[in-house]
């Protein structure tokens, strides 16, 4: 299985910058049996039934992207310089590995200014990245960042332009809980009020679970047999009742659809330790999926266009096939579906 097997080319007219307006008026690629058919998000009522439940990823993303100035006293007197931080992950010390741009202007030891209430001090440096101690912790961090952080837009967008106010609207989704993500679940933003409740009409049920998104999400591929690629790790939860609801609607006939690959490896990694049943479970998950998987939860998927040769498309050839796959991506260029966190939808739903 070579990397070069889930390459497409995709114009970068269709990757977008900004989502559609409303959420749910984005576009809808459902590929059901052998058809593919051209619909909006807020169709998804008519594509699902009674008794099917969707499992949610209530992570919240953090304003995790600073810009500082390290302040450095020499013999000659004070030098500055701009640092970019990007918060990637917080340890049970209180530290937070981050990255730095540029780290070599930066040593162990000093500090960095964000604002008059929040900085942070370069512990250690190790494999590109830094570990910084800030100067407050608790609701006093959580405020002050909110102040001074930017929603860590994908580089593929960041590229394009920055971050801005209607970035911590649009880059959350309106269920949002459980700080600590630094990358949006994207399929989740497609999502308002109005269409949960024309689901809940529907009799479609939700059941939410956690899944910390971290930057490792837009790593690249860098071996050519994939089977050797090495995930990153994630912090997830399936909570108790989170099992339990899932459990039900599989054992009354329902459909499990996750809203995002996030929710879909999580419950695939509760089950898959679980011995094939879904069961509470907390922990960090490095679940690969790729073409051979075995799934055995999820019925079916909501979810984003995914960056070529990526992980992601490795893991929708799995639950579609990789030759249906290749026909979706194909028809999604070719009518214009916009790609990427502020894309377009599509819902997959494999042959059973």
């Amino acid at each position: 299985m070579k990397l070069s097997d889930f390459d497409f080319d995709l114009p970068d007219r269709l990757i977008a910058t900004r989502p559609a307006k409303p959420r749910s008026s984005a576009r809808l690629l459902v590929a059901k049996d052998d058809e593919i058919t051209d619909a909006i998000v807020g169709d998804l009522v008519d594509w699902l039934r009674p008794g099917d439940r969707l499992v949610l990823n209530n992570t919240k993303v953090i304003p995790a992207r600073l810009y500082g100035q390290r302040n450095r006293q020499g013999a000659d007197g004070a030098t500055s310089a701009k640092i970019e931080v990007t918060l990637l992950e917080p340890r049970a010390d209180g530290g937070w590995m981050a990255m730095l741009r540029p780290l070599k202007k930066i040593r162990e030891g000093e500090e960095i200014v964000f604002s008059e209430k929040l900085t942070a001090t370069l512990r250690e440096k190790r494999e590109g990245q830094g570990l910084l101690f800030f100067n407050c912790a608790g609701a006093d961090f959580d405020a002050a960042l909110a102040d001074v952080g930017n929603m860590p837009l994908p580089p593929y967008i960041a590229a394009k332009r920055a971050a801005d106010a209607q970035d911590h609207r649009d880059y959350q989704t309106v269920w949002a809980k459980n700080s600590g993500a630094v990358a949006a679940p994207t399929a989740s933003l497609h999502f308002d009020e109005e269409l949960l409740e024309n689901l809940r009409q529907r009799g479609v049920e939700f059941t939410q679970v956690t899944l910390h998104v971290g930057a490792g999400t837009f790593l690249p591929v860098k071996v050519e047999n994939v089977t050797e690629h090495k995930m990153h790790a994630e912090w997830g939860q399936v909570t108790e009742t989170a099992a339990s609801e899932i459990a039900a609607t599989k054992a009354a006939g329902g459909r499990i659809i996750p809203v995002g690959t996030t929710s879909l490896r999580l419950i695939e990694t509760a089950a898959r330790d679980g011995g094939g049943h879904i069961a509470p479970w907390t922990g960090k998950t490095d679940i690969f999926i790729y073409p051979g998987f075995k799934f055995n939860i999820a019925d079916g998927l909501m979810t984003n266009f995914h960056l070529p040769q990526s992980t992601l498309m490795m893991l929708v050839s799995a639950l579609l096939g990789h030759d249906r796959i290749k026909q979706v991506y194909q028809h999604a260029v070719a009518n214009n579906y916009r790609f990427f966190s502020y894309g377009d939808a599509s819902l997959l739903l494999p042959k059973k």
